[in-house]
């Protein structure tokens, strides 16, 4: 449905926009090198570059309105900021420094910064610290909309040196009051439409109005900045809703110049086609809400984080390939409005046997798939062929699939997945449609958020927030490039508008999209402060507790707290924040996230052979090696819990904190079980099912490969904490043994909901990532003896839910406190004189709110063949089956203790 009904009515509205008048507060009462942007401004480039400039580093840093440091220099000579509105400043070494306007001295401070600042800034290293005069103080807001280049001179007033300076700490500092507005973007209200924008080094800024999302622009209005904030403003009579708008915004661009940037808003709520045009709208407005929406709310199954099982799902993926579905529907939303269709059917039952969440990729405003005519390239080839691949990596910036880590608008739904792009509401609405699906069937919804960076920075054209305020949204180095240790344009959630962008953005799908949970790509980029003040925000606005949890993997340039304390697993520490465990991970799957080659055939893990099961090439491992493994493995049943102590294979009694993982990190690092997120498999990397074709010995059988991932799936659905699976886990998804299937499209990311294929043996992946792997691959994908029949995905598919309802069934699979774990779980083959391939462990629920039994004891016997445990503590009890598992080969002799395992098999005994 087109919001097209106002148009009309709202015409003359849009050509009683106030003409520029003199404002009562300005940041410079400087003239500016340009001239007022005009209508044809508003069908401009992206960029138009009004005047060059040369190309300065930027090794100084403002540390606030004052303090400026000139990182890696020592206080000789004399030190000047030159300024010019034109941005034309030329400084040659040994030459005469031209192109400026003025200058202003900077004096060698004697006395150390502040200690809030020399916190902030600890990781600049040693360098001097300059500082302004008390009266050139008050002239620097006004000369941060200029070019600024910082000169060492010598004696003769000669060029020593010269840099720019960057530019958070002074921002942050001048105009802190902005981080109190509430109405950035544009607002409806009182019969008017008000833009705001927080732009504090700009020179103009205008806003440009158009009826529709292609037309012609209709209107351009001058918007005019406070100097307390830096927010430039401007109103229009009548309410603008379903229009569109951009900015136009001169601001001096590092290295470039005085630039007059065409640029989105960083609030958009909404766009059009390819995000060329912001879309106004209240998103409280009941045009935008879909029948039944004001009442909307999740299922009541998560009292406590630890409840939390976790189905995370790619919005194309669900949909695209299944034929169940409408073909306008696939790949988009609407197709899960579709309940009869196989996937919802899936979800359905997850849902019925113990699923709580569904946590979806990126859902907010991707750079990199086109929303207007993007392909589904026919792809074919033999099943180890690599034509597959050439045709997905030949269309890859033109088909219509990715990830989603590639965020161009933080703040508004992505329009590939609408089935109107053109349409600003349609997207809000239909995205709202889903949510509301899926609460109904009883799950509720998180999404995948990727603050960490943007798809774009700089000046190129799909970099918003760099454009806008040049140098602050993007985490700088000491040179003043942007980092990409995040494979992107990092951004710099250490500043205060970036954070406060981040927090506003998380606020905003708490309250209009119903968001019940966030996962945080790489957190360990955000400050911990930052994500504790999100969690109250989400918290208020949602008026009950939003579970939050991410990535907490430490490096790059902010590892270590090199430059703030991180929301990092070993930083987060007491926050309540979850983080994704690689303790058990690994140990499960064998080896880590990083191998490839023969490593990943040689590291074996736990569930798939090591030592018990050698493949061709893992050699001879020593049997401390699996147990070493097992002890991860417990670990990861205990939650990760610090202070949890347990029997190590060695026989030794430690804190799991003492003991060690990854051969310098503490194997324990939570204070509670809701900090940890337990999983085997995720969206990154190849499938379990992809890694244990590589792993497990090519003689084993499908049955067994799948017997084989329902023994991860038992310790994930075992463990304390949050249980995280990927889609498709409990089908034995593949996607061709593809590592990195980011843009691999539908065809390596399929997943058939008919439950007949599981995606095996489709050709050579992208070589892009996988091609060193070629000769290893190509074998293993010819091989038709490593593709599952339908059975043992039937198998995979009904045991995964028995799992589920296991957890389920019992608080004791997900209790709340440290203190209840270390009083409740007991790990039962422990030692040096433990059966190597079983885990056992007794969760006492004597007084246990939600226990259900007195008593539940649950064995995970990877090997091959029957083993027995005889365990004296439990003899003499009325153990039986659980009653999801009854009628299972696993025996109990109360008169010795001992539990008969079946080979490959995950059983739990209750009383």
């Amino acid at each position: 449905m087109k919001q097209r009904t106002l148009v009309a009515a709202l015409l003359p509205a849009l050509a009683a926009f106030p003409a520029a008048a003199a404002p009562t507060t300005a940041l410079s009462a400087a003239p500016t090198a340009s001239t007022p942007p005009t209508l044809a401004s508003c069908d401009a480039p992206f960029e138009t570059v009004l005047a060059p400039t040369q190309g300065f580093d930027a090794r100084a840093l403002w540390l606030d309105g004052r303090l400026a440091k000139w990182t890696g220099i020592q206080a000789e000579g004399s030190f000047k900021l030159y300024y010019a509105n034109a941005a034309g400043i030329s400084a040659p070494l040994g030459g005469a420094v031209s192109g400026a306007e003025g200058a202003l001295p900077m004096s060698v401070a004697t006395a150390a910064p502040p200690a809030a600042l020399a916190e902030r800034f600890k990781y600049t290293g040693d360098g001097t610290l300059l500082a302004l005069s008390d009266a050139d103080r008050a002239r620097l807001p006004a000369l941060l909309a200029k070019q600024l280049v910082l000169v060492q001179e010598n004696q003769d007033g000669t060029v020593r040196d010269a840099t720019a300076l960057q530019v958070p700490g002074a921002l942050d500092q001048i105009y802190a009051a902005a981080e109190q507005a509430t109405d950035l973007g544009a607002t409806i209200a009182q019969g008017n439409t008000t833009f705001k924008l927080w732009a504090p080094t700009a020179q103009r800024v205008a806003v440009c109005l158009y009826d529709t999302g292609s037309g012609k622009p209709k209107s351009i209005a001058t918007m005019h900045a406070d100097a307390k904030t830096g927010i430039w403003s401007a109103s229009a009579r009548g309410d603008l809703f379903s229009h569109y708008y951009k900015y136009v915004v001169d601001v001096v661009a590092p290295k470039t110049g005085l630039v007059r940037n065409l640029v989105t808003d960083p609030y958009s709520v909404s766009l059009t086609t390819d995000s060329a045009r912001s879309y106004i709208a209240d998103l409280a407005d009941p045009r935008l809400a879909p029948p039944g929406w004001s009442k909307d709310q999740p299922p009541p199954t998560v009292k406590a984080q630890p409840d939390m099982s976790i189905y995370e799902l790619h919005v194309r993926d669900f949909s695209i390939n299944d034929l169940s579905v409408s073909a306008p529907n696939r790949g988009k939303y609407t197709a899960f409005r579709e309940t009869g269709s196989n996937g919802m059917k899936h979800l359905a039952a997850l849902a019925k046997a113990g699923l709580t969440d569904v946590h979806l990729l990126p859902v907010y405003d991707l750079g990199s798939v086109p929303e207007k005519g993007c392909i589904a390239p026919v792809v074919h080839g033999a099943p180890d062929s690599d034509q597959q691949q050439k045709i997905i990596s030949d269309n890859a910036q033109k088909d219509c699939y990715n990830w989603g880590y590639d965020p161009w608008h933080y703040n508004a739904p992505e329009g590939s997945y609408s089935t109107d792009a053109s349409d600003g509401a349609r997207r809000i609405i239909e995205l709202r449609e889903m949510v509301m699906a899926l609460h109904k069937t009883g799950l509720r919804v998180g999404t995948d958020v990727v603050y960490n960076h943007t798809f774009r920075g700089g000046q190129q054209e799909r970099s918003v927030l760099d454009r806008i305020v040049p140098g602050y949204y993007q985490r700088l180095n000491l040179k003043g490039d942007i980092e990409n240790s995040t494979c992107c344009y990092n951004t710099a959630t250490e500043n205060r508008m970036m954070a406060k962008l981040m927090i506003d953005s998380a606020e905003l799908w708490t309250r209009h999209y119903h968001i019940d949970s966030f996962r945080f790509d790489l957190m360990g980029h955000q400050p911990r402060a930052a994500m504790e003040a999100l969690q109250a925000r989400v918290d208020k606005a949602a008026g009950r507790h939003v579970n939050l949890i991410g990535e907490g993997w430490n490096f790059g340039e902010v590892a270590n707290g090199a430059r703030f304390v991180q929301a990092s697993q070993l930083s987060l520490n007491g926050s309540g924040i979850g983080t994704f465990s690689d303790r058990a991970r690994d140990a499960v799957r064998g080896g880590s996230a990083g191998d490839s080659g023969q490593q990943t055939i040689a590291q074996q893990g736990y569930v798939n052979g090591l030592v018990y099961d050698p493949n061709a090439g893992a050699g001879l491992r020593p049997v401390t090696d699996l147990l070493a493994a097992s002890d991860l493995v417990k670990v990861g049943l205990a939650g990760s819990i610090r202070s949890y102590r347990m029997q190590t294979f060695n026989g030794q009694t430690r804190e799991l904190q003492a003991i060690v993982y990854g051969g310098n990190q503490p194997a324990g690092y939570a204070s509670q079980p809701g900090e940890v997120v337990n999983y085997v498999e995720n969206h990154d990397n190849q499938t379990l099912y992809d890694a244990n074709v590589f792993k497990l010995p090519l003689s084993t059988t499908s049955t067994d490969r799948a017997r084989v991932q329902m023994l991860a799936a038992a310790i994930n659905a075992f463990s304390q904490g949050v249980a995280y699976y990927h889609a498709g886990f409990d089908i034995l998804r593949s996607k061709s043994m593809d590592r990195n299937s980011f843009e691999s499209g539908d065809w390596f990311n399929r997943l058939d909901w008919s439950y007949q294929t599981n995606n095996f043996g489709v050709g050579l992946p992208p070589a892009a990532d996988n091609g060193k792997d070629y000769a290893l691959m190509q074998p293993l994908l010819a091989n038709r003896a490593l593709q599952p029949a339908p059975a043992d995905i039937a198998f995979a598919r009904d045991t995964f839910r028995d799992l589920l309802r296991i957890r389920a069934s019992s608080t004791l699979f997900r209790m709340r406190t440290a203190e209840d774990i270390k009083q409740r779980l007991h790990f039962l083959n422990t030692g040096p004189d433990q059966v190597a391939t079983v885990v056992a462990a007794r969760l006492d629920g004597s007084g246990y709110e939600g226990a259900r039994f007195r008593t539940i004891a649950y064995f995970i016997n990877v090997d091959k063949v029957e083993q027995a445990i005889v365990a004296k503590s439990e003899a003499g009890k009325a153990y039986r089956l659980h009653p999801v598992q009854a009628g299972s080969p696993g025996r109990y002799d109360a008169a010795t203790g001992s539990f008969t395992i079946p080979p490959r098999t995950a059983i739990v005994f209750v009383e």
